[in-house]
């Protein structure tokens, strides 16, 4: 079977965009991982920031990847992918300028979309890394992630966080960037689907929800019908093969304690090592000290 050419995905990827059906993503880490989801028949793939942070360099999700990193571990699964495969750029590794160079690099990686947030990363100390930018300068950088593509088929798309401001301003967002160009908008902690009904009426682009699981968002067609293409459910899978890792090897070195069983989020915390971090961003980044 011939295979597909990375502009053949990015066509596919907007075929969906351009469908009346919401589609669940596979959460793709490693070629691996990207050749098991197109075989069992996902449409479509993505590779999480706060995955390849684990994947590349277990690391906890600080912002800590480069975009060389990312770039070589979405070049990986580009050589292979079957399926089209967004990838979570993050705030696209610094500014607008950067994001060109973000864009650049991950269309010479193979994936079909990528998502550009307003977040204020990396967070400052004592914060979340929740704060968002100016809705201006959050339209710099999609106009500047449009402005460097070259194959028109790459998908930029817009994302914000809808949990942590009022719902009059995630609309302002949003309308602002979808103004501004992108193909579609990605909105993180929408909380149900009168939450999402108030966003997406001023929306006219195709909408991307990062769900969690959320039980609250659990109807494929409602969503369909307010124009969710695209539902990311989490990254369960890469989980899943850490705590297979983890219990493989626990048998293989006959330790059968239960005190020793971890859990994947258990595992995914002790193994990042978070307080080493916490630490020296204490140390170096507390300038109230």
């Amino acid at each position: 079977m011939p295979r597909a050419s990375h502009q053949d995905l990015r066509r596919a990827f907007r075929q969906l965009l351009a469908s009346p059906v919401c589609y669940h993503t596979a959460s793709v880490f490693d070629p691996m991982s990207a050749r098991i989801a197109a075989d069992l028949g996902f449409e479509v793939g993505i590779l999480g920031g706060s995955v390849a942070s684990l994947q590349v360099l277990a690391a906890p999700d600080f912002a800590l990847i480069t975009l060389s990193e990312f770039a070589e571990q979405a070049t990986r699964i580009g050589r292979v992918a079957q399926l089209p495969v967004i990838a979570d750029a993050d705030h696209g590794y610094g500014n607008a300028l950067n994001v060109m160079r973000t864009v650049t690099e991950l269309e010479r990686a193979g994936i079909a979309a990528l998502t550009i947030e307003d977040t204020l990363l990396p967070a400052q100390f004592g914060r979340k890394s929740t704060d968002l930018i100016s809705i201006a300068e959050g339209v710099g950088k999609i106009r500047a992630a449009l402005e460097a593509r070259v194959d028109p088929e790459l998908s930029i798309i817009a994302r914000t966080n809808a949990a942590l401001i009022p719902t009059e301003e995630v609309i302002a967002r949003v309308v602002a960037y979808q103004n501004a160009g992108a193909d579609a908008l990605c909105m993180v902690g929408v909380r149900d689907f009168a939450h999402l009904e108030q966003i997406a009426a001023h929306t006219r682009v195709p909408l991307m929800l990062v769900t969690y699981g959320n039980p609250q968002l659990h109807d494929d067609a409602r969503l369909a019908e307010l124009g969710v293409r695209i539902a990311v459910d989490g990254h369960g899978a890469y989980f899943a093969a850490i705590k297979a890792t983890y219990d493989c090897l626990r048998e293989q070195r006959g330790i059968t304690c239960s005190t020793s069983d971890l859990s994947a989020t258990e595992l995914t915390h002790t193994y990042t090592q978070p307080d080493d971090y916490i630490v020296w961003a204490r140390e170096y980044m507390d300038v109230n000290e």
